[in-house]
């Protein structure tokens, strides 16, 4: 079960935001949702379909998804399972040609301050 930080929030379509992954938990919150707040400096709110070569890419550029982090409970990400990932990283993946398919229904308006929605589109999970 999801228990929200906001129950207002939307989604970059417009509508109520739906939950990215439970298995593993993810979100900023850590309760399977993108939302954001003010103590979310990093703006984690696209939900994002993870793949070999954007975990290879974040890897390379300073944060590691895929080891695991026991101290944590984090078993580390592999190809296919959903994360909220940072905007700024998602961005930077697009640019480098690696970003992961993103959940549309699962992924926070607040988004669409760095991404325009038309982009976003282009790299929905079908």
């Amino acid at each position: 079960m999801t228990t929200r930080y906001d129950d207002t929030a939307k989604n970059v379509l417009g509508q109520e935001l739906q939950p990215c992954s439970l298995n593993p938990v993810t979100g900023f919150y850590r309760n399977g949702c993108c939302e954001t707040g003010p103590h979310d400096l990093g703006l984690h709110t696209v939900c994002a379909v993870m793949t070999a070569e954007f975990l290879a890419f974040s890897a390379a550029t300073g944060n590691d998804l895929s080891t695991p982090r026991p101290e944590y409970a984090f078993r580390g990400l592999l190809p296919g399972d959903r994360w909220c990932l940072c905007a700024g990283r998602w961005k930077e993946a697009l640019d480098a040609g690696v970003a992961p398919p993103v959940v549309l229904e699962a992924s926070h308006e607040e988004m669409l301050a760095v991404v325009p929605l038309g982009v976003l589109k282009d790299h929905a999970v079908a």
